[in-house]
C-alpha cells in the first residue's frame, strides 16, 4: 500500500470540487485585547467577525510576511500624507472596502462616512455579513 494516495487527475479535481462546495469555516478564535495587547478567552460568530474587521483596519497591507498580500489595510499610508483633505475622504472608503471585501463572511461594505483630522480618521460604516445580517461600526479612530 503505498503512502501517497494514487489518484488520476480527474479524481484529484472531483474530490477538491466535492470538499470546496460551500463548506462554511468556523469562526470561532481567540479574543484579541487591542489596547493591552494581550489574548484572552474565545470568541465566536458576530464578535468574531467585529474583531476581524477591526483587525484588518489596523494591520497595514504587505507589511508583514506572516499575511498574504491581500489581508490588512492600505489606510495608513494616507493619513499624514501631503495630500488634499477631500482626497483622503474619496480614496479612504476604497481602501477600507478593498480590506475588508476579501473575507468571506463579508458581503458588503454600506453607509461609509469618513472625517478627517489632522493624523486623525474617523470613520463609520456597517457590513453586511454572509447571513444576511447588517453590523455597524459607529466612530473608529485610525491614526
Amino acid at each position: 500500500m503505498p503512502l501517497i494516495p494514487d489518484f488520476s487527475e480527474e479524481e484529484l479535481a472531483e474530490l477538491l470540487a466535492e470538499t470546496a462546495d460551500d463548506a462554511v469555516q468556523p469562526s470561532k478564535t481567540y479574543k484579541l485585547d487591542f489596547e493591552n495587547g494581550r489574548l484572552g478567552g474565545f470568541i465566536d460568530e458576530k464578535e468574531a467577525l467585529q474583531q476581524a474587521v477591526h483587525k484588518a483596519l489596523i494591520t497595514a497591507r504587505e507589511r508583514f510576511l506572516i499575511y498574504t498580500d491581500e489581508y490588512g489595510c492600505e489606510i495608513e499610508d494616507l493619513i499624514g500624507a501631503s495630500v488634499t483633505k477631500s482626497f483622503v475622504e474619496t480614496e479612504i472608503p476604497r481602501v477600507i472596502e478593498e480590506a475588508l471585501i476579501y473575507d468571506d463572511r463579508i458581503e458588503s461594505v454600506n453607509d461609509l462616512t469618513v472625517t478627517a483630522a489632522g493624523d486623525t480618521v474617523i470613520i463609520s460604516f456597517s457590513i453586511t455579513d454572509s447571513n444576511g445580517e447588517e453590523i455597524t461600526f459607529d466612530e473608529l479612530e485610525v491614526t
